[in-house]
């Protein structure tokens, strides 16, 4: 059975994606450093893990759990190749979908962004999250989990 694990600190869509995830009977997993921006939304069907802060911690958490068909919804690249390796589906709170032909390159992009950031310059930020992000989301992830069950 599929499962949907967020990498949820300061993700704008976990709300959404339990909502989608409830209506399909699908299970899902939060994942955070700190249980208490989570524990609201725990409940039959939703659970929280909470790591030791860290840098990756969530994404290790998520990675040892993760079966082949699984989705984790992630703003952090790394980890959306890590999912994609072990046979997972992938997408960020605004709806993109990673794809295995994509994300060396999206990899790629967001090592020079860090080489030029250490190197003293600076790159624009995301843009401000908008209720457009939100819905393109839900429509993603619904597709996502489509493409899944037809397998």
């Amino acid at each position: 059975m599929t499962t949907i694990f967020i990498d949820a600190d300061a993700c704008p869509v976990t709300r959404d994606a339990i909502s989608v995830a409830r209506a399909r009977h699908i299970p899902v997993v939060l994942v955070c450093d700190t249980t208490g921006s989570v524990s609201r939304y725990v409940r039959p069907g939703v659970d929280a893990v909470q790591v030791t802060p860290g840098r990756d911690s969530a994404d290790f958490a998520i990675i040892e759990r993760l079966s082949s068909g699984d989705v984790v919804v992630t703003q952090d690249i790394g980890l959306a190749a890590m999912a994609l390796g072990g046979g997972a589906a992938a997408l960020s709170p605004r709806g993109r979908v990673f794809t295995k032909q994509t994300i060396d390159m999206e990899l790629e992009v967001r090592h020079a962004e860090q080489r030029h950031r250490r190197a003293g310059g600076r790159t624009r930020g995301p843009s401000p999250f908008e209720e457009e992000d939100r819905e393109h989301f839900v429509r993603s992830l619904e597709r996502v989990l489509d493409a899944g069950s037809e397998h």
